[in-house]
Parts: C-alpha cells; sequence; structure tokens
C-alpha cells in the first residue's frame, strides 16, 4: 500500500475541478493515520483548465475543500494544505463551503464561492462546519511573502496569469478587500498584514482567517515530514527538478533550498527543468552541480507538455552517466 519510501499512500477521492465539475483527484496520507498533505492543484489547479476557461472570478476552491473533508472524516487531524498552481482567487472561500460553511448576501441567502462573490458577502455562517475541524490542526505551505492586497498582493500578481483582465483585477482587489474587512469584523483576523496571505488568490490569508490555519514554509515541512536532511546526509547523488528555473528561482524555490543541503553535505546535485535561464553563477552558487532544460527551443510548449515524462527521462538517461 505504502510507496517505496514507506511514508504513506496516495488517497483517491470524488471531488470536483475549478469549475465545479466531477473530478478524481488525489491527496497523500502519511503512514501516521494523522497527517494528510492536500494539494490545491489536483482539484482547483490552473492546469485542469482550457485557456478559454480560465477566470478568476468563476473558480473556486471548493474541489479542494472537499478533499479535505474527505481528509478529516478518514480520520485524519493535521491537514497541511500545498498552494501552487491554483486557478483561483476566492481566497479559500470554496474551502469554507464544501467544510459546511456558507457565504450569506444581505438577504441572507447562500452565495457559491468564487471570486466574483467575494464583494456581495455580507455574513459568514460556520454552524455546520465539519465537526472533525474542532480537533484538527490545519497548516498552509506557503513560500511566498506577498500579502493579500496591493500592488504585490494576490489580485495584481497572480490574477493575470490566471486569465484575469485589468478591470477583472481591479473587480478581485475591490472584492478581497471587502471580505478582508468582514473577516476582521466577525473573527478580529487581519488577513492583510499576514506575510503570504496573497498565495494561492488569497487562499493562505483566508485559511488563517476562517480556520487559525498556520502559514509555514513548504520546504521545510516536507523537509521535516521526510527526514530529508538525513536522506541527503547518506545519499550519493541528488536530483530535482522545477517546470522552469530562473533567477527568481533562487528565493526560496524547492530547488535551490535542496541545494544549500547539498553543498551542506557536499554532494552533487543535478537539477532537471522544463527550461533554465538562471545564470550560470547563480546555479553554482547555489550549490547546484548542473542544470538541464528538457525543452530544447525548437520544440513547442504544447509537444514539451504533452511529451514531459518521456522527455524528462531521456534528459535523466542522457545526462546522468557525466555524473557517475
Amino acid at each position: 500500500m505504502f510507496d517505496a519510501l514507506k511514508l504513506g499512500a496516495k488517497i483517491e477521492c470524488d471531488t470536483f475541478d475549478p469549475l465545479r465539475r466531477s473530478l478524481k483527484a488525489s491527496y497523500y496520507g502519511f503512514k501516521d493515520g494523522k497527517t494528510a498533505w492536500v494539494e490545491l492543484s489536483q482539484a482547483s489547479g490552473l492546469a485542469l483548465l482550457k485557456d478559454s476557461e480560465k477566470n478568476p472570478l468563476l473558480t473556486s476552491t471548493y474541489g479542494t475543500g472537499l478533499q479535505i473533508n474527505h481528509a478529516l472524516d478518514n480520520g485524519f487531524t493535521t491537514i497541511i494544505l500545498g498552494i501552487g498552481g491554483s486557478a483561483t482567487h476566492d481566497l479559500g472561500t470554496g474551502i469554507f463551503e464544501a467544510l459546511g460553511g456558507k457565504l450569506l448576501d444581505p438577504t441572507k441567502n447562500s452565495l457559491h464561492a468564487k471570486g466574483e462573490h467575494l464583494a456581495r458577502c455580507t455574513e459568514l455562517d460556520f454552524k455546520n462546519l465539519n465537526t472533525n475541524l474542532r480537533n484538527a490542526t490545519s497548516i498552509v505551505a506557503c513560500d511566498v511573502t506577498n500579502t493579500l492586497l496591493g500592488k504585490t498582493g494576490a489580485a495584481y500578481t497572480y490574477a493575470p496569469q490566471k486569465g484575469a483582465s485589468p478591470a477583472v483585477v481591479a473587480q478581485l482587489e475591490e472584492g478581497a478587500t471587502h471580505f478582508a474587512k468582514l473577516v476582521q469584523q466577525k473573527r478580529n483576523k487581519d488577513l492583510t498584514q499576514i506575510k503570504g496571505g496573497g498565495a494561492a488568490g488569497g487562499t493562505a490569508a483566508g485559511m488563517f482567517g476562517l480556520f487559525d490555519s498556520a502559514l509555514k514554509p513548504g520546504f521545510d515541512l516536507l523537509s521535516d515530514l521526510t527526514a530529508l536532511e538525513e536522506r541527503v546526509r547518506e545519499a550519493d547523488l541528488l536530483i530535482t527538478g522545477e517546470g522552469k528555473t530562473d533567477n527568481q528561482s533562487q528565493y526560496g524555490k524547492v530547488p535551490f533550498k535542496l541545494a544549500e543541503l547539498a553543498k551542506k553535505y557536499h554532494k552533487p546535485l543535478l537539477l532537471f527543468a522544463g527550461s533554465v535561464s538562471a545564470t550560470p553563477e547563480i546555479l553554482t552558487r547555489a550549490g547546484i552541480t548542473a542544470a538541464y532544460a528538457i525543452k530544447t527551443e525548437t520544440m513547442t510548449l504544447d509537444y514539451a507538455k504533452t511529451h514531459a515524462y518521456s522527455l524528462l527521462k531521456d534528459a535523466v538517461l542522457k545526462n546522468l552517466k557525466n555524473h557517475i
């Protein structure tokens, strides 16, 4: 049942995609039977939508909430939410709705959680939340520092890549501002100041405000759960990767965090990424022995995405022999 590292197993459940269409998605249950890692992108990810479907006014984290609900009902008491790759800007209200909460408009009618409804919500109903939440701890794995509002916040920084026009960005900012004031009034939680609150369309801020979730660096969480430093110390060679490695990757991305450990224990580290544009100086200084792009300049992005597995396998086989 458990994987080769004997850390736990994937658990599949019925849920919904960002537009509330039926979907099967997995989360990870660690072998202690108490800790579950739910990755937002599995049910609420941008990759689940066609370009024409991307609209953060309409998308929701509801499907991710159903995964969390499933984990709670199966006895997991520590829920870690990884929040990369979201298609949403609903401040985690979809998760709130899926767990039994209600967003109410001025006439006390329920609103479906999504970006366009943030500004219409005037009341939060917690009465029917999953009772398992009372004895559960929730943690958001957050590696960015953007706050919820402003020019470096969720709407202006991330919404355009999710399909938002400038007018939609302004609408989302207005909705988030309104909802943050509502949470401040009802829960005495300031969503606007928490570091990292702007991550995943404000999901980090919403989890903090609605569920008292702690925000912690994702790499540190995974490192502790997997005894990563011990594994690095015992390894002969490390291999890591990401979609795109550029100069911004040095600011907290997993390959560069892993490189810190590789450097500490004098281990070679190979990086395989869809594209590599980070300068050799930055890579070397970080502790990355060599970096390889699996997409060539003449290859279309669609081809690279469709053939990612075989391209990655071929790149590893081709280059690994130079380091063993």
